[in-house]
């Protein structure tokens, strides 16, 4: 997650409506890159504002009882429709930080907020950081292995960029941005403590294996960038801030950052054409902290 920057409010069943309006207004925006856990300095601030929430209201006549009846009719409550999710047969939690569906964002912060995975390691893949920021959760370090390798097969080299980050760390970077650039902006630069998907052992930001275009928007055209998204699912990985849809994800395109939900959920997205895991798993969008 390198991310962060911030975007307008749409509830996820609008966004796609207001797809039109977000790029017209961010035509002229800069793709922030925060992973690094340095704060930036000199760093122009963006321009980017959140756009207002769109919302909807209807209302139905309210049925009045017959002269013969003592009790108003009773009309069945709405019916919520299930997410795509719902139809995999084994079902996960989605607030757990020790599982594989965990859903963080804006509005969905880690509970606790200072979680440590209990099962760090270092994968056996070419590594462009060291220290805390290579490691990964066993399950997500093993996945990561085999894609690796897949894609070097392929003719794609990957590095490892950024892995876990731990709270403490997110606390140093989230307020070196505060420092530099005040809070406001610091939200779109960073994400604070406790709503990190590095920290969760979950994700981690890849990188090209000749150095290319690391965390900038030309990375998306990089072999690693073309190769991890047309492929990722077969290993359980999606790219979690995919183009077009931060006002659903909160972050603008990150093609660098990838998140494991395990390969069923996974290719249950890529096949069903779902871009989010905000729509996949059936959570609100989180556009901006409430």
């Amino acid at each position: 997650m390198c991310h962060n920057c911030a975007a307008g409010g749409v509830s996820p069943g609008s966004s796609r409506r207001s797809f039109a309006r977000f790029l017209a207004a961010g035509a002229g925006l800069t793709v922030l890159a925060a992973c690094t856990p340095e704060a930036p300095a000199g760093v122009a601030p963006s321009s980017s504002s959140p756009a207002p929430a769109v919302t909807s209201a209807s209302s139905s006549p309210v049925a009045v009882p017959s002269v013969e009846s003592t009790t108003a009719a009773a009309e069945p409550p709405p019916q919520v429709p299930a997410p795509p999710s719902a139809a995999l047969p084994r079902q996960s939690s989605l607030t757990d930080p020790a599982s594989p569906w965990l859903v963080v964002n804006k509005r969905r912060p880690l509970t606790p907020a200072d979680y440590v995975p209990a099962d760090l390691v270092q994968p056996n893949i070419q590594l462009a950081v060291s220290g805390e920021a290579a490691l990964l959760n066993s399950t997500t370090a093993a996945a990561a292995e085999a894609m690796f390798a897949a894609a070097a097969q392929d003719g794609a080299s990957m590095t490892l960029a950024s892995g876990y980050r731990s709270y403490g760390t997110q606390v140093a970077t989230y307020n070196g941005y505060v420092a530099a650039r005040g809070q406001a902006d610091a939200d779109t630069a960073s994400a604070r403590p406790g709503y990190s998907e590095h920290q969760t052992g979950w994700s981690f930001d890849i990188g090209d294996g000749g150095g290319v275009c690391g965390f900038q928007p030309c990375f998306a055209e990089q072999p690693a960038a073309v190769w991890a998204k047309a492929n990722g699912h077969r290993f359980g990985f999606v790219v979690r801030y995919p183009s077009m849809f931060h006002p659903i994800t909160g972050y603008y395109y990150e093609p660098w950052h990838l998140r494991y939900i395990g390969v069923e959920a996974a290719t249950d997205m890529a096949n069903r054409g779902i871009s989010t895991v905000e729509e996949y798993f059936g959570v609100d969008a989180a556009p901006g902290y409430s």
